[in-house]
């Protein structure tokens, strides 16, 4: 892995699409902050990821290499069966659902390797896109794999993004926030940063077999730090939060919601 100076140092070496990001933050980063292998790690040694197996697997050198071709098409048949939609289709779900438009700016939360990101930076046009994950090995690659100068890749928290409040257009965490160790806690975070008028997108599990939820979260939780959510669980979550046109789609045991922000 190669560092660069901190970036209190570089100024105007800095790449623009990350300059662009960093302008969103509440505060300016930490000296200690650096530019590594093409994205801006906020976290250095810090490692928010979780201690069970499932949550430990993200940091894998070898899972962000095969997570875009083999990890995530298999772990979506595993989640949501043969019938549900394939990765293709969770893009243009992910699309829709967001309605990103030219100028918008667009948070990707739990990004992984950006094979959404990016797909986020394209309808953007001269927007910005921005991918968020704790895993610098996803980032890595993500980075490596970077074409675009409106998309930029952050190492951070879920739990305490560093963006000032309401300054996205769309946020979206797909496939991710059932590994967060407080997910709850960084659904909150993803509405606080959403604009007014803005569009949230989520992709998560969802409770549908025969195990009462509690049951269900002491194994599954307990064994791979995977959280089984109840199936009124995140819709809840955000109209108590206030967003609006919450909608929701259950395919096998996973569940894509969506909802706004009041304009």
């Amino acid at each position: 892995m190669t560092e660069s100076p901190p970036v209190a140092d570089r100024g105007p070496t800095f790449p623009a699409a990350i300059k662009r990001a960093v302008e969103l933050f509440a505060e300016p980063p930490a000296a200690e902050a650096a530019l590594v292998d093409g994205y801006l790690d906020l976290l250095g040694g810090e490692d928010p990821t979780g201690s069970h197996p499932g949550q430990r697997l993200m940091l894998s050198r070898g899972l962000a290499l095969v997570y875009q071709r083999f990890w995530r098409p298999m772990g979506g048949r595993l989640l949501m069966g043969w019938g549900g939609p394939d990765t293709r289709e969770e893009h243009r779900m992910a699309l829709e659902m967001l309605a990103i438009e030219p100028g918008d700016r667009v948070l990707d939360v739990a990004c992984g390797p950006g094979n959404f990101t990016r797909d986020f930076g394209s309808a953007a046009g001269d927007g910005l896109a921005v991918g968020v994950d704790a895993s610098a090995s996803m980032l890595a690659v993500a980075a490596r794999e970077n074409r675009d100068t409106n998309v930029a890749y952050i190492r951070g928290d879920a739990h305490a993004l560093p963006f000032r409040d309401a300054c996205f257009d769309a946020v979206c965490c797909f496939a991710a926030l059932y590994l967060i160790d407080e997910p709850m806690r960084a659904l909150a975070e993803l509405i606080r940063v959403l604009a007014p008028g803005g569009r949230l997108a989520l992709l998560a599990s969802c409770q549908r077999g025969p195990l009462p939820l509690r049951t269900a979260n002491e194994v599954f939780r307990g064994l791979t730090g995977v959280r089984v959510f109840g199936r009124d669980e995140l819709t809840g979550a955000c109209r108590d939060a206030g967003l609006v046109e919450v909608e929701q789609r259950i395919a096998g045991l996973a569940q894509f919601v969506s909802a706004r922000k009041p304009g």
